[in-house]
């Protein structure tokens, strides 16, 4: 039988890259996506007992960091000073790093949180039910709201060049 210990690092292994995903998304300056992780990895470690599998783990795993992250974008323009943490964090592959994925990283950067973690999810290929699940708005809501945000990434994409 599996610790509990085992179970969550088994959990962490197999979705690191959505929450590495997640962070990098709402944030590019390596210290914010260090902090962002850690504290997303500490609140799926304070809820790991209470996921009771109503939802696939990968939905709860985006729920957990999603939330993190809007959360911490909101208080981030309360905090004063930030430290950063030092944690090696295992970075996209050399073909996500593009100038393609920076310029798509920069856009998608200038949505409101929920816009941005509708397009983030989308990108990931996800369903419009998971998508709604991991939201909390019911999948026609994820269509006519993702329209609206690809709608602000065609007018921001060309406001930049």
């Amino acid at each position: 039988m599996n610790s509990k210990e085992e179970q969550f690092n088994r959990m962490v292994n197999t979705h690191k890259r959505t929450i590495y995903s997640v962070c990098y998304m709402f944030s590019n300056q390596p210290y914010e996506v260090e902090e962002l992780f850690q504290e997303t990895l500490i609140r799926l470690w304070t809820g790991f007992e209470n996921f009771a599998g109503r939802s696939k783990e990968r939905t709860w795993v985006y729920r957990v960091a999603l939330n993190t992250a809007i959360n911490l974008h909101k208080s981030k323009k309360r905090r004063v000073d930030t430290v950063p943490l030092t944690f090696d964090i295992e970075a996209l592959d050399d073909e996500s790093k593009s100038l393609q994925a920076h310029q798509l990283h920069d856009i998608i950067a200038r949505l409101d949180p929920m816009d941005k973690a509708l397009v983030l999810l989308w990108l990931d290929d996800m369903s419009y039910a998971d998508i709604g699940a991991i939201m909390g708005i019911t999948p026609t809501n994820v269509g006519s709201r993702l329209m609206r945000a690809k709608e602000k990434l065609i007018e921001l994409s060309k406001k930049s060049h």
